[in-house]
C-alpha cells in the first residue's frame, strides 16, 4: 500500500536482521550497555510502528521480534544494571508493549495461507521473548502490581491468548512452537505460579493437559520442561494444603481446580509411571521430580493407579509390579525436602531395574 512503500520494508528488514546480529556478539555488560543506550528509548518506538505498520507481513514482524528475542536475553549476566537503574523495569514495559501490539493484531486477523508462516512463527518468537524476559532476573514483577501498572498482566494476558490459539497437535508437529510453548509454561509454573492459577477452569486444564502430552515427546528436553513446570506446580498445591484463612488467593484457586477436575494429577501420575516402566527414558532423573509430588498430593489414589497398571499387565508379571511398588516408598517421607527427593529418585531407579530386568 502508499502507507507501506517497498523501500522503507526492505530498510526495515535489513535493520533489524544487523541489529540482532550485533545484539548476538554483545557478550558482556560494558557492550550491552552501549547497545541499550542507544536504541532505549531514541529508538524504541521504531520496533513498535514497525509491527503496528506491517503487523500481517511476517517477512518484516519476525526480524522485529527476533531482535527483541535477542535483546531481551540475559546471556553472561550482560543484562545486570546497577541497583538503583530503573532500566529492567523500562524494558520490560517495551517488551509488554510489543508484545501486545503484536499480539492483538495476529489473533484477530484471519487464517491466510499456511499457519505456520503467518502467525505460528511469530508467535512462537513472542512467547520467546516474554520466557526470556520472565527469566532475566533483571525485573522485579512484584513492583508491577504494587504500583499498578497493566504491563505483566497485559503481556501475560496476550501471551495466553496465543497459547491457546495454536492446536496443541499444532504445538507438538512444529519444534521451536512446542520449545517456546512449554518453555514458558515452565517459566510460569516456577515463578508466575498465580497466572496459571488464576485460570478459568477450561484453560487450566488445557494448559496442564498439554503438559502431560509434553512428557510423552521423544524431544527429551521439551518432556523434562513438561516434567519440570508439573513439579512446580504439584508442589506449589502440596506447600499450600490444608488451606488456611491466610493461604494465597491462587493456591484457593489451584486447589478449586484439582476439585472440579479430580483426575487431573492421577491421570499424569499415571502417565509417568507407564513412561518410567515401559519406555527407554534418557531422562529418568527430570521425570521423577514431579512424581513425588504428585503422590503426596493425591495419596489415596496412588493405589488406583498401581491397579491400573497392572490390570493392563499379563499376570505373571502383575505380581512382580506389585512387588516392586511395595518397595517404592521405603524411607520416603511425606516431604519435598531435597534429601527426601533424592531418596525417592533413588528407589525409582531400582523399581524400574526390578521390574524390566526379569
Amino acid at each position: 500500500s502508499s502507507s507501506r512503500p517497498p523501500p522503507v520494508k526492505a530498510t526495515l528488514i535489513g535493520l533489524f536482521r544487523d541489529l540482532r546480529g550485533i545484539a548476538q556478539a554483545t557478550n558482556s555488560r560494558r557492550t550491552f550497555g552501549l547497545l541499550f543506550d542507544w536504541i532505549y528509548p531514541a529508538h524504541m518506538s521504531l520496533l513498535h510502528r514497525a509491527v503496528e505498520a506491517w503487523s500481517d507481513t511476517p517477512d518484516v514482524t519476525t526480524p522485529v521480534l527476533k531482535f527483541m528475542a535477542e535483546f531481551v536475553l540475559n546471556k553472561t549476566q550482560r543484562l545486570t544494571f546497577d541497583s538503583s537503574s530503573p532500566n529492567g523495569i523500562l524494558l520490560f514495559r517495551e517488551v509488554s508493549k510489543l508484545i501486545v501490539t503484536y499480539g492483538s493484531r495476529v489473533l484477530t486477523t484471519g487464517n491466510i495461507g499456511e499457519p505456520y508462516a503467518t502467525k505460528y512463527k511469530g508467535m512462537w518468537v513472542t512467547l520467546t521473548i516474554l520466557s526470556r524476559a520472565l527469566s532475566g532476573n533483571y525485573v522485579n514483577f512484584g513492583v508491577f502490581e504494587l504500583y499498578g501498572d497493566r504491563a505483566l498482566a497485559d503481556a501475560l494476558d496476550v501471551a495466553l491468548k496465543m497459547s491457546l490459539y495454536i492446536p496443541v497437535a499444532d504445538i507438538l508437529s512444529f519444534r521451536k512452537v512446542a520449545k517456546a510453548y512449554f518453555s514458558l509454561l515452565e517459566v510460569l509454573c516456577n515463578n508466575h505460579t498465580a497466572v496459571i492459577c488464576a485460570c478459568d477452569e477450561s484453560t487450566f486444564a488445557h494448559l496442564v493437559s498439554s503438559l502431560q502430552t509434553g512428557l510423552k515427546s521423544l524431544d527429551v528436553s521439551l518432556s523434562s520442561q513438561c516434567a519440570a513446570a508439573l513439579d512446580n506446580l504439584a508442589a506449589y498445591a502440596y506447600n499450600h494444603q490444608p488451606l488456611t484463612d491466610t493461604s494465597p488467593q491462587a493456591a484457593r484457586a489451584l486447589h478449586r481446580h484439582l476439585a472440579e477436575q479430580p483426575k487431573l494429577f492421577s491421570e499424569i501420575l499415571r502417565t509417568l509411571f507407564e513412561i518410567i516402566l515401559f519406555e527407554d527414558c534418557s531422562n529418568q532423573w527430570s521425570l521423577s521430580r514431579p512424581m513425588l509430588s504428585l503422590i503426596l498430593i493425591i495419596e489415596s489414589a496412588f493405589s488406583d493407579i498401581q491397579s491400573q497398571i497392572a490390570a493392563a499387565l499379563p499376570p505373571e508379571q502383575q505380581q512382580r509390579l506389585s512387588s516392586c511398588f511395595q518397595k517404592l516408598m521405603i524411607d520416603v517421607t511425606r516431604s519435598l525436602e531435597p534429601k527426601n527427593r533424592d531418596k525417592f529418585t533413588q528407589n525409582l531407579t531400582i523399581f524400574r531395574h526390578d521390574f524390566r530386568s526379569k
